[in-house]
């Protein structure tokens, strides 16, 4: 049992972290950003979005269910990618509950095939979720729910699409039957622990690859350097985007700066919703020469570097 605030006895409490892994682009962002109900990691159609672990902090009755959004898995290549990758890993083993989730649409192949070798040898309970059913006809759905739960054995198996939040409620009542009891880690109204200066960082960076999906390369990089409460109510934000050379430089700015505009407009709204107040968004590129390669980036987008 817990106190409530009035001090009295209340209903008994649960809560506990649930860890989303799969492959890149299975649409992990998006589901935790429905189950959350509120936009706390960025989603883009870009693999490997999410490069550090970000949860994202639902309630359901009266359970308290803490969402580890976790990077893509697949075969890295280089040392960032190797982290990502650890790190999805890591956030899955220290997790009370793993859901592995697979794009219906493409099935198990690839990448979606080795993680769910791995999980066999994963001792946290296990839920199968299959994203974008509405794309795949029912009898598909049943044979890739039999093969997944033939090869590793799953506590259940629900069927939901992340954009239209169909199945969806069925998923979060499940868990919230399911997690331990125990007291609540965050406070009611919070969504997450991501503070505002990195989220904005991360908006930021999600206009960026929207707006420049196949010009831009997938090493680029988004900085809050300067946040100022304004004495009018607004905000005042200076980012820097990184990249790597001279002429990702230019494509981030765009033909007359065009580019960078749209990005800073887009960001700049999204930032001003979230935060419910007026903000001036300064944008700046600057070239940083194998950022990939830099402890220093590395710790501050939450990821272990390993030389």
């Amino acid at each position: 049992m817990t106190e409530t605030e009035e001090g009295g006895v209340g209903a008994a409490t649960r809560s506990g972290f649930v860890a989303l892994i799969g492959a890149t682009n299975a649409g992990k962002s998006t589901l935790v950003n429905r189950l959350v109900g509120a936009k706390v990691t960025i989603v883009s159609h870009k693999v490997q979005t999410t490069r550090a672990i970000i949860r994202g902090i639902a309630i359901e009755d009266r359970t308290q269910i803490v969402f580890l959004d976790t990077p893509g898995i697949f075969k890295p290549r280089r040392r960032l990618d190797r982290a990502m990758v650890t790190t999805a890993w890591g956030g899955a083993r220290d997790a009370d509950v793993i859901l592995f989730l697979i794009d219906s649409e493409r099935g198990l192949k690839g990448d979606a095939e080795t993680i769910l070798e791995a999980l066999k040898d994963v001792r946290q309970r296990k839920i199968l979720v299959l994203n974008k059913v509405d794309r795949v006809r029912p009898e598909e759905l049943l044979k890739l729910a039999q093969a997944a739960n033939e090869a590793v054995t799953f506590d259940a198996t629900f069927m939901v699409s992340a954009l239209t939040g169909s199945g969806c409620d069925d998923l979060m009542q499940h868990l919230a039957r399911t997690l331990p009891d125990g007291p609540w880690y965050y406070p009611e109204d919070q969504i997450s622990d991501l503070p505002m200066r990195q989220l904005a960082a991360e908006i930021t960076r999600e206009k960026l690859f929207l707006r420049l999906h196949q010009e831009l390369p997938y090493s680029s990089h988004v900085e809050t350097e300067k946040w100022e409460e304004r004495k009018d109510g607004s905000v005042r934000i200076e980012q820097t985007i990184y990249v790597e050379r001279e002429s990702q430089k230019k494509i981030a700015l765009g033909k007359n700066g065009e580019a960078i505009k749209a990005i800073s407009t887009a960001a700049r709204k999204e930032i001003a919703e979230i935060l419910e107040q007026p903000v001036h968004l300064f944008l700046f590129v600057k070239v940083r020469e194998n950022w990939g390669d830099d402890p220093a980036r590395f710790r501050e987008m939450g990821l272990d570097f390993t030389p």
